[in-house]
């Protein structure tokens, strides 16, 4: 049995090793806690990785994967450089190399203390960041003087890039890009020994009227010729990033007509989809996962799956306390904890709190949904005004 390190693992992570039966063929050891649960101290969680056998190392958010990426290369192991990640993860840098290699998939953009030719209104989004915190449309250039400086995620980030030797400076401001449309999808896939493997495409859908996800949808409902303009862009982007060894998405928006345009690269697993990948396929990314990180091909066959798996998630949009949440179960991920309020958990949005997600699946992509929503109406959460102290 391989030893594989589990960097920095977030809940999820364990419930889904389980699902896919991972323990039963490698011997798997979690290093640090999550780093969005609080003070995380990387350079004592890279420490810890670098004593005790291992045959490759992972991890499944942004930073994690960064410092699984510091790990591997410490010690040796396959897995995608610290450089591609960062590549992948500080926009400007990541928007550049789209520009250069798929300019028809590219928006337009500039740094937001520079913007000249840009056209109002555009959309701004932290150089580094996760969730769409602090990104927003601005319809005014004045807008532009109330974008807060940086957050506690950019601090702990700066923290671990310089572990990784990668440039603290450039980590600071915002990029400006031009507004595209579309329907919103995720292609996820990985690369090994140089070759792109597709998994699969989800179709992203938002509550109405709003910017916040709804549900994920897998497969999703483009038509093949559309798929394939989204898998072109993605063999050709991800070698030019230098990402090789690992799991990679790529989100798209998808016009009626004309080309898509890329939204972001994530060099990691799109943790959040892999149910779905396992409810129609039989077989978890994490399963592939694990075996990139030890330097295996994973032997994806890409195929159509049979069915219609969906992410639903369960959402507020106005701050509260939380006075009490269900327990988690099958297929049911609980994202809050009582006795602290939903800003307070860092499971927010621009505009919006994350409470549960809850999964499903059936053979019409109406039955799936159907079923989790139904599952997700039985969650039963108080929220209430914070108590007087």
């Amino acid at each position: 049995m391989q030893n594989v390190l589990l960097v920095c693992p977030q809940e999820r992570d364990f419930a889904l090793v389980r699902a896919a039966g991972l323990e039963r063929h490698y011997r798997i050891r979690p290093v640090g806690r999550d780093l969005d649960d609080g003070e995380v101290d990387p350079a004592t969680v890279l420490e810890e990785a670098l004593t005790g056998p291992a045959d490759g190392a992972v991890g499944t958010k942004d930073r994690s994967a960064l410092l699984a990426a510091v790990v591997a290369e410490r010690r040796g192991l396959p897995g995608p450089a610290a450089h591609a990640l960062f590549s992948c993860q500080h926009k400007p840098t990541s928007r550049e190399l789209q520009r250069r290699v798929v300019p028809e998939a590219t928006p337009g953009f500039e740094q937001v203390n520079g913007v000249q030719t840009l056209e109002l209104p555009f959309f701004v989004k932290p150089v580094v960041g996760r969730l769409s915190q602090l990104a927003r449309r601005i319809d005014d250039l004045a807008e532009l003087d109330e974008l807060p400086a940086h957050d506690g995620y950019l601090d702990d980030y700066a923290r671990l890039a310089e572990l990784a030797g990668l440039p603290r400076e450039e980590l600071h401001g915002y990029l400006a890009e031009e507004l595209v449309e579309g329907d919103e999808v995720t292609l996820e896939g990985y690369v090994h020994a140089g070759r792109v493997v597709v998994v699969g495409v989800t179709d992203s859908v938002k509550y109405p009227g709003t910017n916040s996800f709804e549900r994920f949808e897998y497969p999703s409902r483009f038509p093949a010729e559309r798929l394939d303009e989204l898998a072109a862009v993605a063999r050709r982007l991800l070698p030019a990033l230098g990402f090789d060894g690992g799991f990679f998405n790529v989100e798209f928006f998808v016009p009626e007509r004309g080309r898509a345009t890329i939204i972001e690269v994530n060099g990691r697993i799109a943790s959040q989809f892999a149910p779905l990948v396992q409810a129609l396929h039989g077989r978890s990314t994490y399963d592939l996962l694990f075996a990139l990180a030890c330097g295996e091909d994973p032997g994806w066959q890409e195929q159509e799956p049979d069915g219609v798996a969906v992410s639903y998630v369960v959402r507020v949009f106005d701050d509260a306390y939380v006075a009490a949440a269900p327990d988690p179960e099958d297929a049911v991920e609980i994202l809050v904890r009582p006795g602290r309020r939903l800003s307070e958990q860092g499971t927010n949005d621009v505009s919006s709190f994350r409470l549960a997600i809850v999964y499903g699946a059936g053979e019409t992509r109406a039955e799936a949904l159907e079923r989790a929503r139904a599952r997700a109406s039985k969650l039963t959460f108080r929220l209430e005004p914070e108590p007087e102290r």
